[in-house]
């Protein structure tokens, strides 16, 4: 996705280097991906990113499922040179309109690869339902449809975050299994239930102790709102949170409009009655260990439709391609490495850990190798 990285000068050359010298083309276009999306400028980085790219059109769509019509945004390059991508995001408010979302698309697009990015509306309220990944089916579905969004048959499944998993679990699904050419969870998960107990108490499935970021429990709260606090305090309780992520959502972009907004969180806390007010405080302060307390014994029953989950879902068939950052403090990157063990079995997987990432992000520096590995990655991925 198109990030501010801190990759070095140095480390980039090399690995451009090694690209000129041992890539062949289906290689070089995923070295041309990779160089936009992690928004790396110089003279010799800027012709590479520009190897096999093309105009493309947007439009925005309506897409029916059995929830009722969702919106959906088309990316239709001018130069068709892949499958259609169903490209779905992660748990924000902003959608399909969330600028990193948008700039993976475009990049995908600049590729040849014609993007449908749908907008599943509990995404938007920070929910995690079993409605998610029949969205992610029934868009698939419909591009499969009459019309020219799908001609060759089949097409591709990325999600980014929660929905990397629930990509997965919709690709495993009877009406989608043989429908699907690969996937990409980016970031995601194998097992809810699991991610969510990291993020209350920080430890992962492997017993290794890691900070989790506050993000994730304050996910959960607005999930299980209405099972800590009585009837009449849910709304205003979730109206104090979102407050809060909206905020955290501002610092990306106005760091002013920020403070304003915590500030409006934070006095909020001032209006609620107990407990409310309490685990409002709890969030304005990122206090994650005080929460994740509260909210532990809630994670089994929130998390535990199996359609949630993709190591307790039905495998796909197409190749599953995981990637993860090795420092994930959301989704613990022993996620992807279990989802793999479990898929192996069924279907050919691809997992990608890498430092390079922090979670979902392209944002850390790179060795030479790693950027290598991360073209290959890619290359491979869109040469399915």
């Amino acid at each position: 996705m198109k990030h501010r990285t801190r990759w070095t000068l140095g480390a980039v050359l090399a690995a451009l280097l090694l690209a000129v010298v041992f890539l062949l083309p289906p290689e070089l276009r995923g070295l041309s991906f990779v160089l936009r999306a992690a928004g790396l400028h110089g003279t010799t980085a800027d012709a590479l990113a520009r190897y096999g790219t093309g105009a493309f059109t947007v439009a925005d769509l309506s897409v029916p499922t059995r929830h009722g019509p969702m919106r959906a945004r088309l990316y239709h390059p001018d130069r068709r040179r892949g499958r259609l991508i169903v490209l779905t995001s992660g748990v924000h408010a902003a959608g399909i309109d969330e600028p990193r979302l948008v700039s993976l698309a475009e990049d995908l697009a600049m590729s040849g690869h014609p993007v449908l990015t749908p907008e599943p509306p509990d995404l938007l309220r920070y929910e995690i339902t079993p409605c998610l990944p029949d969205d992610i089916e029934d868009t698939a579905l419909w591009a499969l449809g009459p019309g020219a969004l799908a001609p060759e048959g089949k097409v591709d499944l990325f999600g980014i975050s929660f929905s990397g998993g629930l990509s997965v679990v919709a690709a495993g699904r009877p009406a989608l299994r043989d429908k699907v050419a690969a996937v990409l969870s980016f970031g995601g998960h194998g097992d809810l239930s699991r991610v969510l107990s990291f993020l209350c108490t920080g430890v992962q499935a492997d017993g290794v102790h890691r900070k989790p970021h506050d993000y994730g429990v304050v996910v959960i709260l607005l999930n299980v709102a209405d099972r800590l606090v009585p009837p009449e305090q849910v709304a205003a309780l979730r109206e104090g949170v979102l407050k809060f992520m909206h905020a955290s959502h501002l610092t990306l972009v106005d760091s002013k409009q920020a403070e304003a907004a915590f500030a409006e969180a934070r006095a909020m806390e001032a209006t609620l009655p107990e407990p409310a007010a309490t685990l409002l405080h709890q969030v304005n302060t990122r206090d994650v260990a005080a929460l994740g307390t509260r909210l532990l014994p809630f994670v089994k029953d929130f998390a535990g439709d199996p359609s949630l989950s993709p190591d307790r879902s039905p495998s796909p068939r197409a190749p599953v391609y995981l990637l993860h950052g090795t420092d994930d403090s959301v989704i613990p990157a022993i996620e992807s490495t279990l989802l793999a063990r479990a898929l192996e079995p069924h279907t050919q997987v691809h997992l990608r850990p890498t430092p390079l990432i922090t979670h979902a992000e392209m944002d850390r520096q790179a060795s030479a190798m790693e950027a290598l590995k991360m073209v290959r990655f890619w290359s491979a991925l869109l040469g399915e």
